[in-house]
């Protein structure tokens, strides 16, 4: 098993935190992982993304060229990484955000209003947590129990009920099914 994730959006939408909670919950479940992020040159509002590989076997490289799976937080995003997708692969959009539609035909395509969804729960920093409940139930590469495990030694400092607001919006985000 191998899964090339390219997650990606504004600086400030936990791009670069949503990777780490990959990486340390695919660590959890005994997998293989490396994470990789990105800045653009101004922290918050600017552009970041992160590569995370989990896999079965050892990781010869923590950059994701080719990503089985793009996460785009943002509508540049969708510009920028939608093309890098392998076919065959998925897209998940933020469908809060992103008012375009991917053009290609060779992948999957799976609209999650991230936005929508944690502003319904009470917060909209927990959008990220959205997606990747979503990319959780549809690869089944990670599960969400794992992403929800990884979640206090991730957020060492979070307290009680916003881990549990966290674990509501990946359990939300998991409801999000492919067509």
């Amino acid at each position: 098993m191998y899964q090339g994730i390219r997650i990606s959006g504004f600086g400030g939408q936990g791009v670069i935190s949503a990777g780490v909670l990959l990486a340390q919950a695919g660590m959890m479940e005994g997998k293989e992982v490396s994470f990789f992020p990105s800045y653009g040159a101004e922290m918050r509002g600017g552009t970041a993304n992160c590569s995370v590989v989990v896999a079965s076997d050892e990781v010869s490289t923590p950059i994701v060229s080719t990503p089985d799976t793009a996460i785009v937080l943002n509508e540049p995003s969708l510009v920028k990484f939608e093309p890098t997708v392998r076919p065959g692969g998925l897209l998940i959009v933020n469908s809060s955000l992103v008012n375009s539609k991917p053009t290609r035909t060779d992948i999957k395509v799976l609209y999650v209003p991230c936005n929508q969804v944690a502003g319904e729960l009470g917060n909209g920093k927990v959008m990220n947590m959205v997606a990747l409940g979503a990319f959780a139930a549809a690869t089944g590469a990670i599960s969400v129990d794992a992403i929800a495990r990884a979640l206090p030694k991730v957020y060492k400092k979070l307290k009680p009920e916003v881990i549990e607001l966290n674990v509501k919006a990946l359990r939300r985000g998991a409801e999000f099914k492919l067509n």
